[in-house]
Parts: structure tokens; sequence; C-alpha cells
């Protein structure tokens, strides 16, 4: 999964819309757009419709299985994206030049839903958000490798603090503890990855093939899983599904928008505000309210990923200084 050079040296935008065969090329690439203030702005949005779909999947849970109710959310999912995927329609845009990676992170997308709606089914939404927000962390982690992007003890230290976070909400060992905690957090590195994949094919790939590849990809597996577990629904959760796939799927796009504007590392932090989101709708829907060690576990974390954004910045803005006073090759 090493990317290719071109793709730590300039990761452009995959947020470009199909256009024909012969004037694909030209707009293949048309250059990195460095605005993390509006890719920010887009990440903040995309966290309202995230939250939104993770409280009614949370709602959900209780009389649907993991499985089904995420079969529901992808398969909504892949009908908004129907017109892209017909042949012959002006939104076709299967066409790739990444099939393995774009199953990938299907899969990867797959995995993050349904080991989040999981946690779920057990645990406070508020304490699932919390713990599943360690994202930006294995983003840090995943980035070195993938990104070739450069992490300096700093931010491995505030990665460090990050997952003290962790261990505060999860108490390991203690009778709070319980097993399903984990489902957040391998949520979270799939999620990760499926954030790194996305800027693996930044500018290589339009975002309706992304989106359907996606879209596909969890639909054929969850069709393939969900009849050994099916409960038949009714239409109050029929509708609360559709509601599930259709936010999540604005969601979702978002977020692949917002990735045109800035690093990986720079924007995932910001995904924290959906923990806001998430623990006002818990306490009115479920009258949940997250204790002091979820909120002091989650003030670790956020802080983490709030410092790795700042030195983030400060390494981007020193790298801008060092090339204005480099003599042109």
């Amino acid at each position: 999964m090493t990317p290719p050079p071109a793709a730590a040296a300039r990761l452009d935008s995959i947020a470009m819309p199909a256009v024909p065969e012969k004037k694909q090329e030209a707009r293949r690439a048309p250059g990195r757009v460095d605005h993390p203030f509006k890719g920010i702005a887009l990440v903040l949005l995309s966290t309202v419709f995230l939250g939104c779909s993770d409280v009614t999947a949370k709602y959900l849970s209780s009389s649907l299985p993991s499985i089904e109710i995420t079969w529901i959310r992808f398969l909504t999912f892949a009908l908004m994206f129907v017109p892209v995927m017909l042949p012959g329609s002006p939104l076709h845009a299967m066409r790739t030049e990444r099939p393995g990676l774009q199953l990938m992170r299907g899969v990867a997308l797959l995995g993050s839903s349904l080991f989040f709606i999981t946690g779920l089914r057990f645990l406070p939404i508020a304490e699932a958000s919390a713990t599943g927000f360690v994202s930006p962390l294995f983003v840090t982690a995943l980035s070195i490798i993938f990104l070739s992007e450069k992490v300096g003890m700093r931010r491995w230290i505030a990665t460090a603090i990050g997952l003290v976070g962790v261990m505060i909400i999860l108490r390991p060992g203690s009778s709070a503890f319980h097993v399903a905690a984990f489902f957040p957090i391998v949520s979270a590195f799939c999620w990760a990855a499926a954030l790194i994949m996305t800027r693996m094919m930044s500018g290589r790939e339009a975002v309706l093939t992304t989106m359907a590849y996606s879209a596909l990809t969890g639909v054929a597996i969850l069709s393939v899983m969900v009849p050994f577990v099916w409960v038949t629904p009714t239409w109050t959760g029929i509708g609360l599904g559709i509601v599930i796939g259709v936010a999540s799927t604005v969601g979702q796009w978002i977020i692949v928008l917002a990735y045109r504007y800035g690093d990986a590392s720079v924007l995932a932090p910001f995904s924290y505000t959906q923990l806001l989101w998430v623990s006002i709708l818990g306490f009115f829907l479920f009258g949940e309210v997250p204790d002091v060690w979820t909120v002091t576990g989650a003030a670790f974390i956020v802080a983490s990923g709030l410092y790795i954004a700042h030195r983030e910045r400060i390494r981007r803005a020193q790298l801008l200084v060092q090339a204005a006073r480099s003599p042109n090759p």
C-alpha cells in the first residue's frame, strides 16, 4: 500500500467531477488546493451529519442487529449513487485507475461503521464516540508509513497523551470496563485507514468514483452476511435506517471534499466536535450523562489531537519559509 512518490509530494484533490475520457487527463491532477481553514469548516459541518447518523443508529440498535443496521445504511448509500454506476448516465464515474485501493477503502469504511454500531449496542454513545475519536492518533501513525509525513517528538508525546485518555475512559481491570469498548477502537483504526487511502488517491480519482466504490463494496459484503441475522424491521425502523444512510452519506461526502484542502493530520482532530452533538442528543434521547471518567478521558484525547494539529501548522509554516528562502534550482 505504499503510495507512489507523487502521492506524498503532491496530494492533489480527489473532489473532481467525472469528465469525458478525452478531457479527463487534463483535469486529473489540477494541483494542490491548500486552504486548511476551508477544509476545517467542511470537517466541522460533516460532524453534524455523522453525529445524527450515530445517534439514530444507537436508537435503532435496540431492535435490529448491527449487521442489518449497517446493511440498510450501505444500501441507502448505494441507491443514492445508482446514477453514478449506470453506464451511459451523464454522471457515470466507475472508471478507476486504483481498483484495489478503492475496494480496500470500501472495506475499511464498512469495518468502521460495523464495529462502531456494534459498540453502540452496549455502550453509552458519548463513551463510544470519545473512545472512537482516537482515529487522529492512528492517522498520525499511518501517515508516516503511507503518506511519508514527518512526525516529531512533540507530536508523538501528544499521541501518547491521547492514548492515556483512552485508558482513562476504558479503565481496564476495573468493574466499569466493558469488552465492547474495543469495538470503537477498531472502528477508529478502520476510519483512519479509510482517510489515509482517500489521501493516497487524491488527485487521481473523482469523488463520485470513490463514493460509488465504497457503497458497492459495503453493500456487497453485507448482503452476504445479513440473511444470517435478519430481523424484519418495522416501517419506523426502515425510515430510521434510511435516515442513517442519508446522513452518513452526506457526512462522508463532505469529508472527502474536506481532504481536498488540507493534510490528514491537520483536519482529523476537528472531528472531535462530533462529541458535542452526540453528548447533547444522547442526553435528550437516552438520558445518558457522561461520567467524570469519560469527560476526563475525552479531554485528554481532544487536547492531544488539537496539539497535533497545532504542531502540524507550525511545521508547514516553517517549510514554506524555507522554500521561500531557498534559491530556485
